[in-house]
């Protein structure tokens, strides 16, 4: 059975297509919509969102997605991208920007010329329209939470991430910090890695070994759960150094299965670029509304062992597998 956000929202993409089919850009005129989804990092929880963008180019009909993955997760490369996508003519991005305080003039030179919205992680000072995806600050207090739960008597902790400048890790690292406010939880720090895998893995061993006494280990981004696990497995120590993450990778989700991940927070990637498809394309055959809340969340949740087997079900079905 559908939620009611599901029911409201396949009507409005049922709505879109009236809509765009009005709109200047019309498919009886032979031209299509433009659209660029572009993410921060080559992670493979961008699969899920490759998904929902194609299933919303399927349903709009008169839309084109170009669908965009930074090799090396850096801004000057996503900075090219978004050039080339411009140069491209394109009539609307959703971007996930690496470095928003750097990039807020880059992102209004684009936003000057082309429809710009940012997903999963936003840059509030630049004049993107709008921001579909997940509040990182609620999600950070989500595994402040399974942070808690796992260590009832407290303990250290360390905390990976690839940049603690992105928008998206400033807020978790701050709802984590919120939620663990009074407990008998210490961050002795974060460590970053620049989404280098084989670095965030290495980063996890340095902490192991540097800190006998650590209690658990937390990580940001999608794949500082599996850099973790590795970790963790290789030391021997697991159920012993208790693993928090965020995101549904493959090897994450087996973790928590194990029981060797205490908890991870889910989000909602499938719907970033389902919505954020439909809603520029909406907003561009004319309907203002559509993006005219500037904060649109789409919800997360935690996941904990006794939970994997529902939620990898329910995936499979999104991805049609």
């Amino acid at each position: 059975m559908k939620s009611p956000a599901l029911r409201l929202f396949s009507a409005a993409a049922i709505c879109s297509l009236a809509l765009v089919g009005c709109g200047k850009n019309d498919s009886s005129s032979g031209k299509k919509l433009k659209l660029a989804f572009v993410s921060n990092n080559a992670a493979t929880f961008w699969t899920i969102a490759r998904s929902g963008c194609e299933d919303a180019e399927r349903t709009l009909g008169n839309v084109e997605v170009d669908f965009r993955i930074p090799s090396t997760g850096g801004a000057a490369e996503q900075q090219q991208i978004l050039d080339d996508l411009l140069a491209k003519g394109v009539d609307g991005i959703a971007v996930s920007p690496i470095d928003p305080a750097n990039q807020t003039a880059f992102l209004d030179k684009i936003a000057s010329q082309t429809l710009l919205i940012c997903h999963d992680s936003d840059a509030p000072a630049s004049k993107r329209v709008a921001y579909i995806g997940t509040d990182n600050f609620a999600a950070g207090e989500e595994a402040g939470k399974l942070i808690k739960e796992a260590l009832p008597e407290g303990g250290k902790i360390m905390v990976f991430v690839g940049a603690t400048d992105a928008e998206n890790a400033k807020q978790r690292f701050g709802g984590i910090k919120k939620a663990i406010e009074g407990s008998k939880v210490e961050v002795i720090d974060v460590r970053t890695d620049d989404t280098d895998t084989v670095r965030a893995q290495k980063n996890a061993e340095d902490t192991l070994v540097k800190y006998p006494d650590i209690a658990a280990l937390v990580g940001l981004y999608n794949y500082n759960g599996p850099a973790i696990l590795n970790a963790v497995r290789s030391a021997g120590k697991q159920g012993k150094v208790k693993i928090v993450c965020f995101d549904e990778n493959d090897e994450t989700l087996e973790g928590v299965s194990s029981g060797d991940i205490y908890g991870t927070v889910v989000q909602q990637p499938y719907e970033f670029g389902k919505q954020a498809i439909t809603k520029m394309a909406q907003h561009l055959a004319g309907d203002k509304t559509a993006l005219a809340e500037v904060k649109q969340i789409v919800p997360t949740r935690s996941l904990k062992q006794a939970d994997v087997a529902d939620f990898k079900a329910n995936l499979k079905k999104i991805l049609g597998k």
